[in-house]
């Protein structure tokens, strides 16, 4: 018999599901229980019986209108001080309950696929992954961010302990670390699809793919381990308490339990997909299979169970039929078998597997370290070339299907894959498998009986008793003027005057000047919700039509501005820098618009000629209506990492000026994304391009807070954490601060969302600065709302 710490046994199997378990978790509630979820759509609570034994079924959850996939709990709050439980489906949706409720709290709705993989966070967030390639980021009822990246679905997400990490695992064969909703970095190592991730440590990681290994990674991208010993797709993983070896499960019919690196025991289960498992407080493990049956093992002896179920469990064991095609048992050939006599030899390791030919027929037989024998694990039987292996086993463009045919249209030309499910509609299949090759549609009606012919009209059955579908047949900065580091010393500088901006509370804090003392430091919050735009409107026209002038004479040709054109945005300049009354007229902009196409060497003064022009309103409109926005598009290519800093710091100054008009702000939040992205891939410039990326996020900030848009917030959170890590700066720092303060402003649902990205730990380090004094205090006003 094992002892307590040795080998693992059975301790009960639990029937409820009428189709295979796809996910486990640990429960909370009830403590030591667990939530399972099935393709039976249903999600099932389990706690510990009167016996401690076994456990009962005490809750089912419905509300998926296909599959369910996977399922987490979401932590206890204020609101719900047990949890809730969230589930995913082929309904694309997320069902989230309560653990006393068969019907959705609420439904969350946005995945185009189906959601395959859950995890839950610190402060309600909640992370999901899909098939249509995409992981969403959720808290409460709300989408709050969308991480895109990956080329094909995700297949495994994972909330890191340190706020604002998390992991994905990608059919595309990658794992990706996100940081605030940026991809940080891609691990690249497994040769297959990744199918589960779970925490080691705040710096490691595990994860198992389809290639049947598990990789141990460091957080920082180094690979520190691969693990082999499973001969097919591994499915799931799990670690033990106190992170002491991990558990998981695959295709090859087994559960294995891996300690210091090896594996120590396999189980073998009579279901040839273990799809799940999780492991208990109490070192439990337990694991769901194609079977729909949960099976819970453990290593103590009080609770193993009865000798009778035992010998039950491996007579079932012992009658499973095992499909050689599989390349569970290596390759096999019947007539070089040894007979029964071979079993009289011990075996070598736990979970040795040994062939013999008894009649004819092929036994498989597991060594069992702890038993001291050979255990019957199924008979081998050959496989007619028409079954499906599994529920599931076909994966066709990372994504799972019941069936993938094979469809050739003539004799000459290409082969079609087409993925089908059984819940799917043959006809609406057939259709968009002829659109999506650019075939005849004539070829309708052939296609759409083709795939009822050959899934003979199976269909999803509902009721409990059913025969399972996939083992049928088929066919198969700083304001001072300085040296510019672009155009040399004592030269014209971009854009390098002070900022003016209006005033708040009666002081500036924006500008250096003097104007604000520290010493006069109320209890009064002066710094945020900021109300309006701040804009950079310092310059010196002459010094800026000085450059463009001794530029223009080096020009080619083709961008060589005439004189009368050097006198028309000079009249520009002056109409809208308020050094006369005149309007801009049309002339004067198509002028401008020319300057602003020359070559990246030499646009600089013009952008700077922007920058000043867009603020005044006849420029902002013509600027913010055009057809097509090309205008914008010119701006944001300026903003390639690749390209000169000058030219960067302008377009962002640019972008931040459009903010002072209604047509403006409405340009740039219908375009905030694709703004945003691009501006974000500056943040290795300068100081001062440091401080534009600051503003700009302040300026989004401002009309984030009044229209309150939270996936709108999501982002320019995102953003605010991704500056945060490189700016020194500490005026681009006090703008980042009161961008921050704005957005989380009257929004527990930002604040919430700021302390998962981790925010609120990124700025508690300039709570100590001392000098410029509001950088300390607008800091604490934030911290007090965090």
């Amino acid at each position: 018999m094992a002892n307590d710490g040795g080998a693992y046994r059975l301790r009960c199997s639990l029937l409820g599901h009428g189709q295979d378990v796809r996910g486990l978790t640990c429960s909370l509630f009830p403590p030591g229980g667990f939530v399972s979820v099935s393709r039976d759509r249903t999600a099932r609570l389990w706690a510990l019986d009167g016996l401690n034994r076994g456990f009962t079924e005490i809750h089912c959850m419905s509300g998926h209108t296909n599959f369910v996939s996977c399922v987490c709990i979401i932590p206890p709050s204020e609101l719900y001080p047990r949890g809730l439980i969230a589930t995913g489906g082929n309904d694309h949706n997320i069902c989230v309950f309560t653990i006393d409720n068969p019907a959705p709290l609420y439904i969350l709705k946005g995945h185009k696929n189906t959601v395959c993989s859950l995890s839950s966070g610190k402060f309600g967030t909640l992370l999901s992954g899909s098939w249509d390639t995409t992981a969403k980021v959720w808290l409460n009822d709300r989408c709050m961010m969308t991480l895109q990246g990956h080329t094909a679905a995700i297949w495994a997400v994972i909330i890191l302990p340190e706020q604002g990490l998390m992991l994905t695992g990608s059919a595309d064969k990658t794992i990706k670390l996100w940081k605030a909703g940026r991809c940080e970095r891609t691990f690249t190592g497994h040769e297959d699809c990744v199918r589960g991730l779970a925490i080691l440590s705040e710096m490691e990681f595990l994860s198992c793919a389809n290639d049947a290994t598990v990789r141990r990674w460091q957080i920082s991208g180094a690979c520190l381990n691969v693990y082999y010993g499973h001969t097919n797709y591994i499915y799931s993983i799990s670690v033990f308490p106190q992170c002491k070896g991990f558990v998981t499960t695959g295709e090859d019919r087994s559960l294995r339990i891996w300690k210091k690196g090896e594996c120590a025991q396999t189980i073998r289960l009579p279901a040839q997909s273990v799809w799940c498992c999780c492991v208990l407080d109490n070192g439990d493990i337990v694991v769901g299979a194609s079977d729909g049956i949960i099976r819970v093992f453990t290593e103590s002896l009080e609770r193993t169970a009865s000798a009778e179920e035992i010998q039950a469990f491996e007579y079932e064991l012992s009658q499973a039929s095992i499909d050689p095609k599989t390349g569970d048992l290596g390759d096999i050939n019947a007539d070089d078998l040894p007979g029964r006599e071979h079993l009289k030899d011990p075996g070598t390791r736990d979970g040795q597997t040994r062939l013999i030919e008894d009649n004819g027929k092929v036994e498989a037989y597991q060594w069992s370290v702890s038993e001291g024998r050979w255990i019957k694990i199924g008979d081998v039987v050959g496989s007619s070339g028409a079954t499906q292996q599994t529920s599931g086993k076909i994966l066709f463009e990372g994504k799972e299907y019941d069936y993938v045919f094979t469809i050739d249209v003539n004799e000459s030309g290409p082969s079609y894959k087409l993925p089908y499910n059984i819940t799917d509609d043959p006809w609406l299949t057939a259709y968009n498998f002829l659109q999506k090759n650019d075939l005849n549609p004539m070829f309708l009606d052939q296609v759409a009986k083709f795939i009822m012919d050959n899934t003979k009209g199976q269909t999803l059955s509902t009721s409990s008793e059913f025969s399972d579908p996939f083992t049928g047949s088929s066919s198969g900065s700083s304001t001072v003027p300085g040296a510019d580091p672009f155009t040399g010393a004592g030269r014209y500088v971009p854009g390098s005057a002070s900022n003016e901006v209006a005033p708040v509370g009666g002081v500036d804090p924006y500008t250096g000047m003097g104007a604000y003392q520290s010493s006069e430091a109320k209890a009064e919050n002066i710094y945020f919700p900021k109300k309006d735009a701040v804009t950079f409107d310092k310059a010196n026209p002459s010094q800026i039509l000085g450059k463009l002038k001794e530029l223009n004479s080096s020009a080619t040709e083709e961008h060589k501005l005439t004189e009368d054109d050097l006198i028309t945005l000079e009249k520009l300049l002056s109409a809208t820098c308020n050094t006369s009354a005149e309007t801009p007229t049309a002339q004067q902009l198509q002028t401008l618009w020319r300057a602003v196409n020359w070559p990246e060497d030499i646009v600089f003064p013009a952008l700077d000629i922007l920058r000043l022009s867009v603020r005044h309103p006849t420029v902002n409109e013509n600027f913010c209506n055009e057809k097509d926005h090309v205008h914008l598009a010119i701006l944001l290519k300026f903003l390639n990492p690749n390209g000169k800093q000058a030219n960067q710091l302008l377009a962002l100054r640019a972008l931040c000026n459009c903010f002072v008009s209604q047509a403006g702000q409405k340009l740039m939040m219908e375009h905030r994304g694709e703004i945003m992205t691009q501006a974000i891939e500056t943040k290795s410039g300068s100081k001062n391009i440091h401080i534009a990326l600051a503003t700009l996020t302040l300026n989004y900030a401002v009309c984030l807070h009044k229209d309150n848009n939270i996936e709108g917030k999501a982002q320019c959170l995102s953003v605010i954490s991704t500056v945060m890590e490189v700016v020194q700066d500490l005026e681009a720092v006090f703008r980042l601060l009161v961008a921050l303060g704005t957005l989380i402003s009257d929004d527990t649902n930002a604040v919430q969302l700021a302390k998962a990205l981790g925010v609120d730990s990124q700025v508690k380090k300039y709570a100590s600065v001392s000098e410029p004094a509001k950088v300390k205090e607008c800091c604490r006003f934030v911290l007090n709302l965090l």
